[in-house]
């Protein structure tokens, strides 16, 4: 049995200090804003609809060609890559008119994308506001 412990100092209105041993990892967590994925940007209209699509709710892929109001939604959500997003796909069984099984493709943005969007859109305001 140790011994008891002396209450702490207070420091500033009614807060204690932590004390190092209760937090003994160091490692920033995966959701971390320091693990963040990096946004280049973009000024393309196409781009810029589909993101702002994608920051309402995840899209099929037709829905991406309708939105960018293009035919190629894959190359557009490549190109999106290339600027630093992820950008997912997640297969989804379904059947198509046929009557045949498919995988339909739907892109969504993870809580990095997300932060990386809105740092960029943060950075794009500031530097436009000048």
């Amino acid at each position: 049995m140790e011994p008891p412990r002396k209450p702490q100092k207070r420091r500033g209105p009614g807060r204690r200090q932590a004390e190092p041993s209760l937090f003994p990892n160091t490692e920033p967590s995966s959701d971390s804003t320091s693990s963040a994925a990096h946004f280049s940007g973009t000024d393309n209209p196409r781009h810029l609809r589909v993101l702002h699509s994608l920051m309402t709710r995840p899209r099929k892929r037709e829905e991406i060609d309708h939105i960018a109001g293009a035919s190629n939604g894959p190359e557009l959500i490549a190109e999106l890559r290339r600027r630093g997003l992820r950008a997912a796909c997640q297969r989804t069984p379904g059947v198509d008119r046929d009557g045949k099984p498919v995988k339909f493709g739907i892109y969504y943005l993870d809580d990095a994308d997300r932060r990386a969007i809105n740092a960029w859109l943060r950075l794009r305001d500031r530097k436009g506001g000048q």
